[in-house]
């Protein structure tokens, strides 16, 4: 069974729909980003919503959860799969660079390079965001740039996890709240 439910946000940000096969969270979408027809979902509370819930309260309140709950990551390249693996290195109040997530790939797979714009594409496909940290991510000259979820959610996630926001630059399309 897949099930949905939406958290109302307690904050400046898009509401937040969750989805699960069971009880295992398979989706954490800005409402905006939501790639599903709901109607597709049952409407329920199972007890893996329960969990991120607390964890978005947390979360919301500018706490770190110290905790992830259980989630699956199906239908995922093994180059995405290990993108993601880098995204839930990266701790809470800290940024990472496209361009250092693809150096730690290319390492890794022992390659002399790999395309940052490979890795922004890989990061783009996360379908549990907040919790897997793809916010974290920015561009090499501090811009904040591609999220899913909308730049205005990604600038206040950041400014919620104490971030000083006057080190970012801001994109050259979009604004900030």
């Amino acid at each position: 069974m897949n099930y949905l439910y939406k958290y109302y946000t307690p904050r400046n940000f898009d509401n937040i729909i969750m989805t699960s096969e069971e009880n295992i969270l398979t989706g954490l979408y800005f409402e905006k980003a939501f790639p599903f027809d709901e109607d597709d979902f049952i409407k329920n509370k199972p007890d893996i919503f329960k969990e991120t819930i607390s964890f978005l309260d947390l979360y919301f309140k500018g706490i770190n959860p110290g905790f992830i709950p259980k989630f699956t990551l199906p239908h995922m390249s093994d180059f995405r799969k290990s993108v993601i693996e880098i995204l839930l290195t990266i701790p809470y109040g800290k940024v990472m660079t496209y361009k250092e997530i693809a150096s730690l790939i290319a390492k890794k797979r022992k390659i002399k390079t790999m395309s940052s714009q490979a890795v922004g594409g890989a990061v783009g496909a996360n379908p549990i965001s907040i919790i897997i940290p793809c916010h974290r991510v920015i561009g090499s000259n501090m811009c904040l740039t591609g999220y899913a979820g909308g730049i205005d959610n990604k600038y206040e996630l950041l400014k919620l996890e104490g971030h000083a926001m006057a080190k970012f630059k801001m994109p050259k399309k979009g604004k900030f709240l």
